[in-house]
This record gives structure tokens, C-alpha cells and sequence, in this order.
């Protein structure tokens, strides 16, 4: 593996706090952006972070800003490795939570949709979490590079 296809990573955490969902957004932006994401793939990375951070922000810790919210990303060639994580309170029915629509917040006007978006968004998609020790999810994404487009 030469230079050039090392694997690069960088990790942040940061406290759940509805205002930090663009910082996260930010963060993954700029770290992916070496890779030369087209618009769409940069809106859609952007998205699915968007997604997954206000999950563990409004699920995982019923917005309270004493809970931490984990994003790990990774390149690897033209890949990225994202995994965004809480230790909150777990999603008790994995199967009912990834059924579109579904919320357990309707009085907050919740769709219920960000697991359908995180996963249509995404080549990769899975969701870990256990009851009471918080949810992990694990995403990739194949970036194609706008110069390989115009070649």
C-alpha cells in the first residue's frame, strides 16, 4: 500500500446538543471533501450525518446535553467508513425502529424516515444497539471522483 492509499481516519465527540448537528455535518464534510464528492455525494453524506446525529440526540438521550455523540469516519482508497454512535438508551425494537415511517416521537413531529434515508443514501447501512447501553450506526460510501467522470 503506497502513501496515497493509506488509510486516513479521524474521530470527534461532542455533546448532544441540537446545534452540533452542523458542526457534524461540517466535520464530515471537510474531511471527506479530499476525495472530490460530487455535490450529490457531498449532500448525501451530509444528509445521512444529519440524520444519525439528531437520532442520538432526540432518541438516544431524549435531547439531553449530558449525553456524548461519537462520529469515527475513515477513507480507505475511494471509500468512506462512517459510524456515528451514542450511549444512550438503545432502541428496544430494532426491526419496528427501521420500518419506514415508523417513530417513537410523534408529538415531536418526527417522519420517520431517517433510517430509510441513511440506508437509500448510503452502499452500506447497519444499525447496532442494545437497550440501555446506546446504538451504533456503521455506514460506507464509494466516492467517485469527479475527475474520473470528466475522463
Amino acid at each position: 500500500m503506497t502513501n496515497s492509499e493509506a488509510r486516513n481516519f479521524m474521530s470527534v465527540q461532542f455533546a448532544a446538543l441540537s446545534e452540533n448537528e452542523s458542526f457534524a455535518r461540517v466535520v464530515v464534510a471537510a474531511f471527506v471533501s479530499r476525495l472530490d464528492p460530487t455535490m450529490e455525494e457531498l449532500n448525501d453524506l451530509k444528509t445521512v450525518v444529519s440524520e444519525a446525529v439528531t437520532n442520538c440526540i432526540i432518541h438516544g438521550y431524549d435531547s439531553d446535553p449530558a449525553g456524548l455523540v461519537s462520529i469515527s469516519a475513515s477513507i480507505d482508497v475511494e471509500t468512506v467508513h462512517l459510524t456515528i454512535e451514542d450511549q444512550g438508551r438503545g432502541i428496544e425494537d430494532l426491526e419496528l425502529a427501521q420500518q419506514p415511517l415508523y417513530t417513537s416521537k410523534p408529538e415531536l413531529e418526527r417522519s420517520g424516515m431517517g433510517f430509510t434515508i441513511m440506508e437509500n443514501f448510503m452502499d452500506e447501512f447497519e444499525v447496532t444497539s442494545e437497550p440501555g447501553r446506546g446504538t451504533s450506526i456503521s455506514m460506507k460510501k464509494t466516492i467517485v471522483s469527479k475527475k474520473a467522470l470528466y475522463n
